[in-house]
């Protein structure tokens, strides 16, 4: 019985039922009405609580793994102990009610009280019954969320049992390669749990024994996938950039390995869960040489980012040697002039005005980055005599940049065919590099510029493209790839 149900009846008592029972035993010399004297419905005291039988554990429940029984048995024999004070409690309130309802000989002051006893005692116990069911509900959340582990530690087993590992694979990191990765890793799983990664031939027997013979087919059926799925694993761990066909082929090896020596049986990995495996290989694969990519351009950037900080740096250092015979040339100019030597002044001004030429050309070509040298060279000894490099460079001498490609890296120094000024020499090389593009050496990196063209069509393309060219060598020095060739003759010719 809740509080305001019983507040409410201890008020109306006063006013209606008290005045009744006063007035008949007015009229019937005190004794009490027949109603209360033997009520005409007994009162269930004694009426049992309904019995909720607590959850108890099963022994029919397979045994977790991992020491996991122990800590099911708690949670049960905790949600017991919670169920039986339920039960306790509801009695307890069960009782109570029916006291309540035998406070007819009290008078309304012993009533009152008792029925405000009641409500507070009835108030704490729904509380605290409220408190229980929660914490059943919480303790079977747990209860489902162990056993939910239990049965993916079970499952992880079965796919370990067969060499099925959640290993790293590189391809994890990939934004744009993971969902892919993470879907063909979950489709392998259900392959294995629907038994369809392996076939076997059905109907065997063993020593005339048909279970014998099935479980003869599944332990085979087990090492067959076990070793196949380390070979995969091992693919997958050593694949790079280059080398996917490679990888293809060795698991390939391994699958037709395993359908020779298990052909008695039928045993073969099936063509699906092939799929998957090189599906996941070339994924890897994939990753791999997008990474190596990124690799190389960044290893690009700076060694364009040193280009361009040796630039800026051999621009201020010619800026600080003009500026000072500047400085030189007008202080011995300034002393010609008061002695009179006018011949001498006249020289100086003319030298200081080349001097000046020369600082506004390095002050141009530090304030524009577009501005610098574009150059046309090959190495016919290294890469024959159809393949040139295309590039630019703002060093204030690009020979130098050329006497730097031309280090321990090759085995010939380059032959310059072009080297010249632009005053956009970056849109002059971008335009050089998108009319050769279907001829690039290094379809992956763009920053590997060398094409598959002759000296003679960069010099077409230059002219087509109404670009002024003063100076252009067609052929190649090469002079010591020639020198090279002649020793080598000379030296075969001597063995003869």
């Amino acid at each position: 019985m809740g509080k305001h149900s019983a507040g409410s009846a201890a008020n109306a008592i006063p006013t209606q039922r008290d005045e009744a029972i006063q007035q008949y035993q007015a009229e019937h010399n005190g004794a009490l009405p027949p109603e209360m004297a033997q009520p005409s419905t007994p009162i269930a005291i004694n009426q049992p609580a309904p019995t909720t039988q607590p959850e108890q554990p099963s022994t029919q429940d397979k045994v977790p793994l991992f020491g996991r029984k122990q800590e099911i048995l708690r949670l049960r024999t905790e949600l017991a102990r919670m169920t039986a004070d339920n039960n306790r409690l509801w009695q307890e309130n069960h009782d109570m009610t029916v006291r309540i309802q035998q406070l007819g000989g009290m008078s309304i002051a012993e009533r009152d009280e008792l029925i405000r006893q009641l409500d507070t005692q009835i108030a704490q116990r729904q509380a605290m019954s409220s408190t229980i069911d929660d914490q059943l509900t919480d303790s079977r959340q747990e209860l489902d969320k162990i056993r939910s582990r239990v049965l993916d530690l079970r499952n992880s087993e079965d796919l370990q049992e067969v060499g099925l590992y959640d290993y790293e694979n590189p391809a994890e990191d990939s934004v744009a390669l993971q969902t892919r990765l993470a879907t063909n890793r979950q489709q392998q799983k259900e392959m294995v749990r629907d038994k369809t990664a392996v076939h076997t031939t059905r109907g065997f027997t063993f020593n005339n024994s048909t279970s014998k013979g099935n479980k003869f087919l599944k332990d085979m059926a087990q090492m067959a996938l076990s070793l196949y799925n380390a070979e995969a694993e091992n693919c997958v761990k050593s694949v790079k950039a280059g080398n996917l066909e490679t990888s293809i082929k060795r698991l390939n090896r391994c699958s037709d390995r395993i359908a020779r020596f298990g052909k008695f049986i039928e045993l073969r990995i099936s063509v699906g869960y092939q799929r998957l495996r090189i599906e996941e290989l070339e994924l890897t694969a994939r990753h791999m040489q997008a990474v190596k990519a990124e690799k190389d351009a960044e290893r690009e950037r700076r060694a364009e980012l040193r280009e361009q900080q040796k630039a800026q740096k051999e621009l201020e250092a010619e800026m600080a040697r003009l500026r000072k015979e500047q400085e030189h040339y007008q202080n011995v100019l300034a002393k010609m002039k008061e002695k009179g030597d006018l011949e001498e002044a006249a020289k100086l001004e003319a030298k200081l005005d080349d001097i000046d030429k020369s600082i506004n050309d390095v002050d141009y070509r530090a304030a524009n980055i577009l501005a610098g040298y574009v150059y046309v060279i090959s190495d016919v000894g290294a890469f024959g005599e159809r393949m040139v490099k295309i590039g630019m460079t703002r060093r204030l001498d690009p020979m130098d940049r050329v006497r730097e490609l031309s280090s321990a890296a090759v085995p010939f120094k380059f032959d310059v065919h072009a080297l010249f000024f632009s005053e956009d020499a970056v849109s002059l090389e971008t335009m050089l590099h998108h009319e050769f593009e279907d001829r690039r050496v290094n379809k992956v990196n763009a920053r590997k510029e060398f094409y598959y063209c002759t000296p003679q069509e960069v010099l077409d393309k230059l002219r087509e493209k109404d670009v002024a060219v003063v100076e252009y060598r067609v052929e190649p020095e090469a002079e010591e790839y020639r020198i090279s060739r002649s020793i080598e003759e000379q030296r075969r010719q001597a063995q003869r």
